[in-house]
């Protein structure tokens, strides 16, 4: 983390050397940006938060950790296919479950139905492109995620 923040200033410093008003109007925007997905962020960390004070840690790894093979697997199918988690969250969240003691199969299930299937949002996608074209779309998400998980599994 130390060499990752030292790069960032050498290279923040260089941007400033090579053209500082670029500079500045660059760092502007980025805290504009930043400012603009703060709320949702808060809001997302402080629901995971709640989720994993409620949620006890040896029930999360039943349900989803190492011994629990495909059940597992296909539990964080599920949930990652009706979440409605932003990727920014989704990461860490499954920083927080391999500490837990979740394996990474079942983090890279849960991330890849995330990312790829929309139950939830599956009636807004047919709408533009038809259902039988947004059903064949997130049943080859849903089995492309098992087989990603699978392959971790093997690998990790």
């Amino acid at each position: 983390m130390i060499g990752f923040s030292l790069a960032t200033a050498a290279l923040l410093a260089m941007s400033l050397v090579a053209d500082r008003g670029k500079t500045l109007a660059g760092l502007k925007k980025g805290a504009k940006m930043f400012l603009n997905i703060l709320p949702a962020m808060l809001g997302v960390l402080i629901l995971v938060s709640v989720f994993l004070y409620v949620v006890p840690a040896n029930v999360m790894t039943a349900w989803l950790g190492e011994g629990t093979g495909w059940t597992g697997i296909v539990s964080a199918a599920v949930l990652g296919s009706i979440s409605l988690i932003p990727g920014f969250i989704a990461f860490p969240l499954g920083a927080i479950l391999v500490r837990s003691g979740v394996s990474y199969g079942v983090i890279a299930v849960f991330i890849t139905t995330l990312m790829m299937v929309g139950f939830l949002t599956l009636p807004l996608e047919a709408k533009y492109f038809g259902w039988r074209v947004s059903l064949l779309r997130n049943a080859l998400s849903f089995a492309g995620a098992l087989l990603v998980g699978l392959l971790m599994g093997i690998f990790l």
